[in-house]
């Protein structure tokens, strides 16, 4: 389960709530490391969302002829959260590059300040050739106004 706290973003940061699930655990019921990354794109995705952007047209952009995937990605696990834990996912934009953006994540219990553990994502604009091509100009105009 995964919401927006406020489908906006506050001095470029967008808050994102995550339940954390049984499937998200390993067998001790703490947070299994994979789990982190999926949040985090679950995090990016609500980010577009209230820049205004359907993520699933700005991952892939078919019409315009270019995507972002994910080239790589980075967590830091500080403490532990466990099933049924509702964490809150800070998400802001750490670099903006011609063909590139990072997302840095931030992870906290939603009412306190503890951070569990941080990250980054690296995005890259590619063409429909898988080749890296410049971030399309009104992507870069809106991340370089966060």
């Amino acid at each position: 389960m995964t919401q927006p706290l406020a489908n906006k973003l506050e001095g470029g940061v967008h808050r994102t709530r995550v339940r954390v699930r049984f499937g998200d655990t390993d067998p001790y019921g703490i947070v299994y490391f994979v789990s982190y990354f999926r949040y985090c794109h679950r995090a990016i995705e609500e980010y577009l969302r209230a820049l205004g952007w359907a993520p699933e047209e700005t991952f892939r952009n078919l019409k315009e002829g270019f995507g972002l995937p994910i080239v790589e990605a980075w967590c830091r696990f500080r403490r532990p959260a466990r099933y049924g834990d509702l964490l809150r996912v800070e998400t802001r934009i750490r670099e903006l590059r011609p063909k590139a953006v990072i997302f840095e994540f931030a992870f906290h219990p939603e009412t306190g300040d503890e951070l569990l553990a941080e990250g980054t994502a690296n995005l890259v604009a590619v063409d429909r050739d898988f080749r890296a091509r410049d971030l399309p100009a009104r992507l870069q105009e809106a991340f370089g106004n966060q």
